[in-house]
């Protein structure tokens, strides 16, 4: 009979990350007469933290959160409808992340590029966990 000396396992605390940055999409949006009848430039900057407990595998594909299937709802959302405020498109666009059951919590930066003239940008910084 032979002795197999197991050593003890090391825990490591992950996380894991997609990110989608300066995506830039010309949208309906704002509450203003103007904002209703011409695009503006928009800028989104998305952060989404998946589940740590569930290892990425290219054999099985509900273990990978797909960026571009993310920006592909993104973009239809935006041209399915006009949103009066920058903090209703965000609420949407958890809406439609957090369907992936990996997503455990979403970071969202929407901001307006060219609706004030003295500045970059103008925006809103939101985020959202799931419990």
């Amino acid at each position: 009979m032979k002795i197999i000396k197991f050593k003890p396992s090391t825990k490591f605390k992950y996380q894991r990350r997609v990110l989608i940055k300066n995506l830039e999409l010309n949208i309906f949006i704002g509450i203003h007469n103007y904002e209703k009848k011409k695009k503006q430039k928009v800028r989104f900057n998305i952060e989404i933290i998946t589940d740590p407990n569930i290892s990425p595998s290219k054999n099985d594909m509900s273990t990978i959160l797909n960026y571009e299937t993310i920006v592909n709802k993104i973009n239809y959302l935006v041209k399915k409808k006009h949103h009066d405020l920058l903090e209703e498109l965000a609420s949407n666009i958890f809406d439609v992340i957090f369907k992936f059951r990996l997503v455990k919590k979403v970071k969202i930066k929407i901001e307006k590029l060219e609706i004030i003239k003295e500045t970059e940008s103008v925006g809103i910084n939101v985020s959202k966990t799931r419990i």
